[in-house]
């Protein structure tokens, strides 16, 4: 038997394009009787608690989806629509996040987004960020630090957030979401939402938060909306509507009267949800002059079960033609057309040439062209990807760019977006020298340029790094690959922090990890740190971001080595890794080593096996304690992990002191492209190097085949490859009748 859908008429809003919904009671879809079930009433569904972070993974790496699941299920069953509330927020997140460095925090943050994807593989609306006006909440300075900082916006972080979310679900509509936004913190949310958008920021709609109505008048909330409105040219919604009344309900009914049909029929406005409809159980509460609690959820509209005067009110309003026929800026209530102007950068000088990329799509038409302007000239009409042009800014002050994007079926779709333009110096690499990578850059060898524009609270005679500075290097990368980045710190304190980004037309990508600076125990005494990028670099021009997220150290070079895919059998040397947390790379035993290792320490490594089988390794350790350890696991190209083994270290009396630990691989490994896993089980250890030895490839069969072969290639018995067979035993891998084998060849 189907699923019975329910039809929206049923329900108090019949508007087709526009939602009326609500949340959750107390953790449950119902309320109970005799109060009406939740999709007679209501066409959207928000979690009050349930999807938030802290609510899901209250304990690290174990996630909860079950009361989730009941709204999102519930929605889907009855044919509405669903919010997921919120990815981000300041003010419930996991305890647990407290005691993570600011690098740890980010891979938290990156796997929470990445099982919510898992779990849900498409969303209808999303509030991406709750919350993050100034320090509303107390965890938004923590949140800021562990999306990156404000960078060169000021909200970095945020357009972090909604790339990452972008990412995940492109399908959804993005929405940022705040409180006190109608009334005291109008300009801060303004400029907040402006900000992102301007940026390119994947973000669809503003939401208002209106718990603080009650008392503002029908002129007071018709400005602050236009206000919003004429700023933002974006869809909104209001989210979290609700009016106290302890009394009769009478004053309740009137502010629904007052604000709903302004809300409502705005045709911005895409949708309106309630915050709570049961008295005793919503969110408002009546509190005395010391604020103490007098009686709880004052704001529900129904009361003993009975409707009270507001919810009368607002059955009869959504009756009424108005009500059913007010426009909204998403028809059907779903995203048609995903449109973001990114400019190279929010603030140029003037005559700087300034690339701009609009990215569209639409989600069931077909795009014919996208007219790009600036300051309402037509710089340029566009017909294929990528959508970029190029801009040369010559006015002062504050440009308009508007993308206009014709469909095949005639449909047109504007987003807007800005670009300061000032007087000074037009911006070049340093010295009108391009840097070269591989190869080191001098941190006071930025570009040139203004403040604002190629960098920001730096000097060039200083290697001090202060809060929110940050610099911009153009650079050439010769080839693709995967690079590492190692850095000369010094400083007196632990409490430093950088990051490299790139403000990339697709993307605000983070190059490396937010990289903590430890105590090299003064201003002067500098220590490398080694810091992998995150992901692969491609060859040619770009322009890297050096952020400090909290200054007080110091930084004299920054140097980018190629990093190579290590080949198995063969050697590993520690400092090779791809990604990490905690590492710290020193000198010893004649190089580089994986040194002075912590518990919890991990990194990655790029392999290649080229020969299947059977593994025994050699490793060359140091330590001057009993018991260090280490795992080794194998991440193969299908993601499933296969346990190499713990190795202990033997105390050798001093870490400076190396021993070769031996033992033999039990999995058998598969030819390939690979990672390979390395976590510090007990720290106090180095590690130098890791050689793997194949001991038994696969496919070995008898030397007396009579079968031919072709394509014959000679290994040594550790699996070293030979130009010829050698004195002894060898081992011949050959092509036989198709299939690869291996056999042992005595000369």
């Amino acid at each position: 038997m189907g699923i019975l859908t329910i039809n929206a008429h049923a329900q108090v809003s019949s508007n087709p394009d526009k939602f009326l919904g609500n949340i959750t009671t107390s953790g449950n879809v119902e309320a109970g009787n005799p109060i009406p079930q939740f999709y007679t009433l209501w066409n959207q569904i928000t979690c009050e608690n349930e999807s938030k972070w802290a609510s899901v993974e209250g304990s690290r790496g174990n996630f909860n989806w079950g009361g989730a699941d009941n709204a999102f299920n519930y929605a889907k069953q009855h044919g509405f629509t669903h919010k997921f509330h919120a990815l981000v927020w300041g003010a419930q997140y996991p305890g647990w996040l407290d005691n993570l460095s600011a690098g740890e925090r980010f891979s938290a943050m990156t796997n929470w987004f990445d099982h919510a994807k898992e779990h849900y593989k498409n969303l209808p609306l999303i509030d991406v960020v709750n919350e993050a006006v100034g320090e509303h909440q107390k965890g938004n300075k923590m949140i800021k630090e562990t999306l990156g900082g404000g960078g060169k916006t000021g909200y970095d972080w945020l357009i972090k957030a909604f790339e990452m979310a972008y990412e995940r679900w492109p399908d959804a509509i993005l929405i940022y979401n705040d409180y006190n936004s109608l009334r005291w913190d109008v300009d801060n949310y303004i400029t907040l939402v402006q900000t992102l958008r301007d940026a390119g920021a994947p973000i669809d709609a503003y939401g208002n938060q209106a718990h603080e109505l009650s008392g503002c008048s029908e002129n007071e909330l018709s400005s602050v909306m236009k206000k919003q409105q004429d700023a933002l040219k974006m869809p909104m919604y209001i989210t979290e509507y609700d009016i106290g009344d302890n009394g009769n309900g009478d004053y309740q009914k009137s502010e629904f009267q007052k604000h709903i049909p302004l809300m409502w029929e705005a045709d911005y406005c895409a949708g309106v949800t309630l915050w709570g409809y049961v008295y005793g159980r919503t969110w408002i509460e009546l509190k005395d002059d010391q604020g103490n609690v007098i009686e709880r959820g004052i704001s529900g509209i129904y009361r003993d079960g009975k409707e009270r005067p507001a919810m009368t009110w607002l059955k009869e309003y959504m009756a009424s033609d108005k009500a059913k026929n007010a426009k909204s800026p998403f028809p059907g209530m779903k995203k048609e057309a995903s449109i973001y102007i990114r400019p190279a950068a929010l603030k140029a000088a003037a005559g700087d040439v300034l690339p701009i990329k609009v990215r569209a799509k639409m989600a069931t038409k077909t795009i014919e062209k996208i007219d790009l302007y600036v300051n309402d000239e037509l710089v340029t009409t566009m017909t294929e990807e990528p959508y970029i042009a190029e801009h040369t800014a010559n006015s002062p002050g504050w440009n308009i760019i508007k993308a206009v994007v014709t469909t095949t079926d005639g449909s047109t779709y504007e987003r807007l977006s800005r670009f300061q333009v000032t007087r000074g110096t037009k911006r070049k690499p340093y010295n009108d020298v391009v840097a070269e990578l591989p190869g080191t850059i001098k941190v006071e060898e930025y570009d040139e340029g203004m403040s604002g524009v190629a960098y920001s609270n730096a000097s060039r005679t200083s290697y001090a790094m202060k809060d929110n500075q940050w610099m911009e290097y153009t650079v050439d990368v010769k080839e693709d690959g995967l690079y590492s980045m190692e850095v000369e710190v010094a400083s007196s304190n632990a409490n430093g922090m950088f990051h490299l980004s790139e403000y990339g037309f697709d993307n605000l990508t983070f190059h490396t990890n937010i990289t903590q600076v430890p105590n090299t125990g003064s201003s002067s005494t500098f220590q490398t740190l080694r810091c992998p990028m995150m992901e692969p670099l491609t060859a040619g021009r770009h322009t890297f971001c050096l952020n400090i997220d909290k200054g007080g150290f110091y930084i004299k070079s920054m140097t980018f080595k190629a990093l190579p895919v290590v080949e198995l059998p063969g050697t590993l040397e520690t400092e090779d890794f791809t990604s990490g947390e905690g590492i710290s790379i020193i000198s010893g035993n004649g190089g580089s080593v994986l040194g002075n290792t912590t518990t919890g320490e991990w990194l990655e490594y790029a392999v290649n096996i080229t020969q299947a089988g059977k593994y025994s390794f050699e490793a060359t350790v140091s330590s001057a304690i009993d018991n260090s350890s280490f795992k080794m696991t194998l991440i193969e190209s299908d993601g499933n992990e296969k346990t190499l083994g713990t190795i202990t270290v033997p105390n050798t009396g001093s870490l400076n002191t190396y021993q070769v630990k031996t033992g033999k691989i039990r999995n058998s490994f598969k030819e390939g492209k690979q990672k390979l896993r390395m976590n510090i089980v007990n720290g106090g250890c180095n590690i130098d190097k890791v050689k793997f030895i194949c001991t038994e490839p696969t496919g070995i069969i008898s030397a007396e085949t009579d079968q031919a072969a072709t394509e014959t290639q000679w290994f040594s018995p550790d699996g070293r490859r030979l130009t010829a067979p050698q004195k002894g035993l060898n081992l011949e891998r050959t092509v036989i009748n198709g299939q690869k084998v291996t056999r042992k060849v005595i000369r």
